[in-house]
């Protein structure tokens, strides 16, 4: 296992819901020990990772094909408010100078098939990987690879904050928050709050102009009739069921 160091962030958040001053930064007490009781803001961060990814592995079932867009935009949109708190506080230190073994790797590989099935066609959108770096390219990306790369991440560190290693799971959290599932979840909310507006709007979605990952051969004129066609008879009816509450 590489040394880690520490992740440099500073922030303007303050602790729970509500805002402090500029230049505050988040702080809480997560005890030394392995094995300690976590303290409340280690309670709501670890709640809302395992909310995330519990509710994920639902819609991948696709037994409500109709609400899959909005749901996942309603958990990505509050998975990243935990993202936010933990890149506002200040770093975390973990007990140990090597990270602790947590057992073979999540394979999400299930997860991220049948997230595919169910997005298809409209899985694949277009991402630039850093705005601030000059004449960035546009990428092809896809939801569902996305998500599922989420959830590996998240379920690491979820790993370490179920056997006790609270502070090992938040500097986990944090750091890859800053370095990797933080940006890809970034970009995924951006396509999800698109396709709920193209929706909402009654704006058809553009030709896609060549924009695949290569993966399933289809030329674009048929990719944009296929994700047409589906937005026009599913997710024009998501999320739009009268009584059905949104979960929170």
């Amino acid at each position: 296992m590489a040394v880690r160091g520490t992740t440099g962030t500073a922030g303007g958040s303050g602790g729970g819901s509500g805002s402090v001053g500029a230049g505050d930064v988040e702080r809480s007490d997560t005890g030394a020990a392995a094995g300690q009781e976590p303290d409340e803001f280690a309670v709501q961060i670890g709640d809302q990772i395992e909310s995330f990814i519990l509710s994920v592995r639902e819609v991948a079932k696709g037994d409500d094909p109709d609400s899959a867009v909005p749901y996942l935009l309603l958990e990505v949109s509050q998975l990243l408010l935990a993202g936010g708190r933990l890149g506002a506080h200040e770093d975390f230190v973990p007990d140990e100078r090597y990270e602790p073994d947590a057992g073979p790797e999540p394979d999400e590989d299930e997860l991220r098939q049948r997230l595919a099935e169910l997005l298809e066609p409209i899985d694949v959108y277009s991402e630039v990987f850093d705005p601030y770096v000059p004449r960035s390219v546009p990428v092809a990306c896809r939801i569902s690879d996305d998500l599922a790369e989420v959830v590996a991440d998240l379920a690491h560190g979820l790993t370490h904050f179920r056997a006790g290693r609270v502070s090992e799971a938040l500097w986990w959290w944090q750091f890859s928050y800053l370095s990797n599932w933080g940006p890809t979840a970034s970009a995924s909310l951006r396509a999800l709050q698109s396709l709920v507006a193209h929706v909402r709007l009654d704006s058809p979605l553009d030709e896609l102009d060549g924009l695949d990952t290569g993966s399933d051969g289809a030329d674009d004129e048929q990719l944009a009739v296929e994700a047409g066609r589906v937005m026009e008879a599913e997710l024009g009816r998501i999320g739009m069921r009268r009584g059905r509450a949104a979960r929170s």
